[in-house]
């Protein structure tokens, strides 16, 4: 795992060190540069002056041999005969063009200025190293400050990184003391602009999960109650069959065991509807959906449940309508729609299921004759296990319109509850996308 205090502490040792040595190398070019110009200069002026002093008197003469002077003079006649040397070198460097001039003498670079008087050629000589030397020397010196105190910055880069990183520490041990019982949002005050929105995804996160683990304990809870019940009679039903002291009876029983298991194989599949559709079960990727098939299949699907009833079944379409969602789970939400209107309906009553372009998406609408639902009903029936009032002894799990209003959210859909044009409830559902 890589730290991000030591990811910048090295960056910043590296800027550091970077920046050492764009000062070294910008003092040393600003240095040489110097040397040159001033080293160039005494030598023309040494040049000159045994120009115009003309014999070099003997006093000044041992100070010039001095090993300790970087110059060397030499001194030729017209003819090219060495007349003068200032001191003894292995390597002088032979006389060269009047004026300044460099020249390399086995592998060692010198500066040269020669001019010409009375007879005589006055050369006076300087290697390059020393004035490479001096240039460097004091680009050292710029540097050696920053190398002294390297460590001390970098205790105090450790110790302010250390302190900027500290909210995300507090952070961590905030995460760290959430389990699913305590699921509340991490404080938000006096942490830095970066910082910030981290946490604010955190606690986004954290209210889901909040909503998630909360229905999902809803629906234990509700999905417990509510099989409590069928497995009972269930029980009862089977004990009368086995207890039933004739055939007629025994038939009887049987036919309401069926009915019993019937009915709960229907309440355990829209538990498991409903359990596919809650906050944090997997979801299905989008993808371009036509309704007027998917919707032909659920009537389909529906049409023996409407002939046994005598009931008008029709769909009216746009055959080009198409939204982005989820397949599966909008054939789920048109069937227990349909379902529901068949199911309420009296025989001989009519649904009708429409799906048309609205606005900038699609709306379906199922219609049916039945009873409907009192306005007053008309939000609560989306809760789980509640059922309208005019549900009389129609069988039923009261999850039908809680398993409608779970599939369009994750469409950011909408559903509402009217009065139908045939008398009894208008469902509609508006999905927001089209493609």
């Amino acid at each position: 795992m890589t730290s991000i205090r030591t990811r910048l502490l090295l960056s910043l040792l590296l800027a550091l060190a970077l920046a050492a040595g764009l000062v070294g190398a910008v003092t040393y070019r600003s240095a040489l540069g110097e040397a040159e110009s001033l080293f160039d200069y005494q030598l023309r002026q040494m040049a000159l002056s045994l120009r115009d002093q003309g014999e070099i008197a003997p006093g000044e003469a041992a100070a010039l041999q001095d090993e300790d002077l970087d110059f060397v003079i030499q001194i030729w006649s017209i003819d090219g005969r060495s007349v003068y040397a200032s001191r003894a070198h292995r390597n002088l460097p032979l006389q060269t063009v009047l004026g300044l001039a460099e020249a390399t003498v086995d592998g060692e670079r010198w500066r040269t200025f020669g001019v010409a008087a009375r007879g005589r050629v006055i050369q006076v000589a300087q290697p390059v190293r020393i004035r490479q030397r001096l240039a460097a020397d004091a680009a050292l010196h710029s540097v050696l400050p920053l190398a002294a105190t390297a460590p001390l910055l970098a205790a105090l880069m450790w110790w302010l990184i250390t302190r900027s990183l500290r909210p995300l520490s507090r952070v961590a041990a905030e995460v760290r003391e959430r389990d699913v019982a305590t699921l509340a949002p991490l404080p938000q005050a006096g942490l830095p602009e970066e910082v910030a929105p981290l946490v604010q995804s955190l606690n986004a996160l954290l209210a889901r999960l909040g909503e998630a683990m909360a229905g999902q304990r809803a629906f234990v809870a509700d999905a417990a109650h509510e099989l409590r019940s069928p497995l009972t009679a269930l029980k009862l039903q089977a004990q009368m069959v086995k207890r039933a002291p004739d055939e007629t009876t025994r038939a009887d029983a049987t036919q309401a065991l069926v009915a019993g298991v019937d009915r709960a194989a229907h309440l355990v599949e829209q538990l498991l509807s409903l359990a596919r559709q809650e906050p944090g079960a997997h979801a299905a990727g989008f993808e371009p959906v036509p309704l007027a098939v998917l919707l032909r299949q659920v009537l389909a699907d529906a049409a023996p449940l409407a002939q046994g009833r005598q009931i008008g079944l029709s769909l009216e379409a746009d055959e080009a309508l198409q939204v982005s969602g989820d397949p599966a789970a909008l054939a789920v939400l048109a069937r227990n729609l349909v379902d529901n209107a068949l199911r309420y309906t009296p025989s001989g009553g009519q649904v009708q299921v429409s799906c048309q372009p609205q606005d900038a998406g699609a709306a379906i609408r199922v219609d049916d004759s039945g009873p409907g639902i009192a306005p007053a009903d008309r939000e609560r029936v989306f809760d789980r296990f509640v059922r309208g009032a005019a549900a009389g002894e129609t069988p039923g799990s009261g999850l039908g319109l809680a398993i409608v209003r779970s599939i369009a959210q994750r469409h950011a859909a909408s559903v509402g509850l009217s009065t139908s044009p045939l008398g009894g409830l208008r469902v509609e559902v508006l999905i927001p996308s089209r493609v």
